[in-house]
């Protein structure tokens, strides 16, 4: 039986040793991240949808173990997992899935928007993302189906929120809301059937993905100093 107590420190020797083994599974983690985004990526160019249906459900849960072992805040981790739930129900093609799917990238997007807190962000960036919002909802008003047209308004206020508040943990999270904004407005713009550019789910997800990394980097305390 140990004579030590609970709340007895490690000793000092084991704390390389820890920090290393993070380090290791962090790498390990990336490295799965970049594989599963290859494999989704390369799956769509190709239209082959086992790969896409294989290796979308992979990309947020090694992402969101990737912050971890970098001292990710637990809301940045909460985002992602929600970012999961959505990207699980989008595999779907149905109207209900779609809502779901919107639901938990809302709940995400709640979850970024107390993560960035209170820091001050540039109102001319403010300004260009109220006009972006104000003329995107406005052109996709009449080509929505109409159960879709205030779900989609209120999901589009959150995102341009958290695009916009992004902005004020620097340029890499700032680009990453950026990013996420164009992704989910190339969807929108498929549900209205607008004209599509050639390959459109890849540069969803290829948007999408680069965007929930340069969020999940620039969130975390390395990066941004959030705690």
């Amino acid at each position: 039986m140990s004579t030590e107590s609970p709340g007895r420190p490690a000793p000092s020797w084991a704390l390389p040793r820890a920090a290393a083994g993070r380090a290791r599974l962090g790498r390990l983690a990336l490295y799965g991240f970049a594989a599963a985004t290859a494999l989704d990526l390369g799956s769509l160019l190709a239209d082959w949808h086992l790969g896409h249906v294989i290796a979308k459900p992979l990309l947020m849960p090694l992402l969101a173990a990737y912050a971890i072992t970098r001292g990710a805040p637990r809301l940045l981790v909460a985002a992602l997992l929600f970012g999961w739930g959505g990207d699980l129900a989008l595999l779907f093609d149905a109207e209900a899935a779609f809502l779901v799917g919107m639901g938990s990238f809302a709940v995400g997007h709640v979850c970024y928007l107390v993560l960035f807190g209170k820091r001050p962000a540039n109102p001319l960036l403010g300004g260009a993302y109220t006009l972006a919002l104000l003329g995107t909802v406005a052109l996709l008003w009449a080509d929505l189906p109409a159960d879709l047209r205030i779900p989609v308004a209120v999901y589009s206020l959150l995102l341009t929120a958290m695009a916009f508040r992004s902005s004020a943990l620097g340029p890499r999270a700032g680009i990453g809301g950026a990013l996420f904004l164009l992704s989910d407005t190339l969807i929108a713009g498929g549900v209205a059937a607008w004209p599509q550019l050639p390959r459109p789910d890849f540069w969803i997800m290829a948007t999408y993905v680069a965007a929930q990394y340069l969020l999940a980097t620039g969130a975390t305390p390395r990066e941004a100093g959030v705690r």
